[in-house]
C-alpha cells in the first residue's frame, strides 16, 4: 500500500514540475504550509521510490537486473 501512495505522489510532483515549467505549479495556488507539506510528501516518496523500488518492480525483478 505504501509503495502505491508513494508512487502517486511522485506522478503528481513529476507532474507538478512540468506545470512549473510555464509557471502554473501547484505551490503557486496553495497556502506555503500545505504546499511544504505536499513538497515534502512527494521528497519523501522518492525517497522511500528510490531505496524500494527493486523489490516491487516486476520488471527488475524479472529480469535479475536494473
Amino acid at each position: 500500500m505504501l509503495h502505491k501512495i508513494a508512487f502517486v505522489l511522485l506522478i503528481i510532483g513529476g507532474l507538478n514540475w512540468l506545470l512549473e515549467a510555464f509557471h502554473y505549479g501547484v505551490g503557486n495556488y496553495l497556502p506555503p504550509t500545505v504546499s511544504m507539506i505536499l513538497y515534502i510528501l512527494i521528497g519523501l516518496s522518492a525517497l522511500y521510490e528510490a531505496f524500494t523500488h527493486k523489490s516491487y518492480c516486476k520488471n527488475c525483478m524479472a529480469n535479475g537486473q536494473m
